[in-house]
């Protein structure tokens, strides 16, 4: 088993994005196996509240990001809970987001903050033997897309694992 290279942050944040693909693939649980405790901020838990209507597991904490202006500003170009996240990371050092938005992600990685998709979430989750095998993995990567994510052919083929 690989050691985990997100183990070195403090906090660990997610999106709504993330936290709904993982849902909808009934494999939230990847997180608190990968991290122990995710925190989201209020903006993302109202976009949650709106999507699904299971109460969040008690290992998910909510956090306010006190920059309340970061947040306006980084909403003219962001979703309101990417905007948040984001905040919230920038007032808190070592922290890790975890956003599967392209723009909010490659924002957040252009402004130094570490950032990790649903996708690697799954592909860590194997190097970590969460995953059992790369055929579950590979089946997941399906399951996403048959959900909802936006995951391109290219990428999809890009993304799975090569099959002996």
């Amino acid at each position: 088993m690989q050691k985990n290279i997100y183990d070195k942050f403090d906090i660990i944040i997610s999106d709504t994005s993330s936290i709904s693909n993982l849902m909808n693939i009934n494999k939230l649980d990847l997180l608190k196996d990968l991290y122990n405790s995710i925190t989201i901020t209020p903006e993302i838990l109202d976009e949650y509240s709106k999507r699904f209507k299971e109460k969040l597991p008690d290992w998910i904490t909510i956090k306010e990001a006190k920059n309340k202006e970061k947040i306006k500003e980084l909403n003219k170009d962001l979703g309101l809970g990417e905007a948040s996240a984001i905040a919230y990371a920038l007032e808190n050092p070592n922290t890790l987001i975890i956003i599967d938005d392209q723009d909010a992600k490659m924002y957040a990685a252009e402004i130094g903050l570490p950032v990790i998709g649903t996708i690697g979430i799954i592909r860590q989750a194997v190097d970590r033997n969460i995953i059992k095998n790369k055929i579950e993995a590979n089946n997941l990567f399906d399951e996403l897309r048959n959900t909802g994510a936006r995951i391109s052919d290219k990428l999809l083929n890009a993304i799975k694992y090569p099959m002996e």
